[in-house]
């Protein structure tokens, strides 16, 4: 399982989530640590970018960047 780190950027956005969205975002963490290919995530690449997509919910995304055993959350 590849390592996660989270920036500041990203625990102040968590922060400010419901307390809903955070449950529903701690899931969709966990399905990106297991398999961020996961069908729910709808994980893609942000055209033109590093950076990847994967969404919580229809609202809510997280933005990351990603190698062979990293996952840097940059954004949700």
């Amino acid at each position: 399982m590849p390592v996660v780190i989270k920036t500041k950027p990203f625990n102040y956005d968590f922060l400010l989530l419901s307390e809903e969205e955070q449950k529903q975002a701690i899931k969709a963490l966990r399905f990106l640590a297991e398999n961020p290919r996961h069908p729910s995530l709808k994980t893609h690449k942000i055209e033109g970018t590093f950076f990847f997509e994967a969404y919580v919910n229809k609202d809510i995304r997280i933005i990351f960047e990603r190698t062979s055993d990293t996952i840097i959350l940059r954004a949700i």
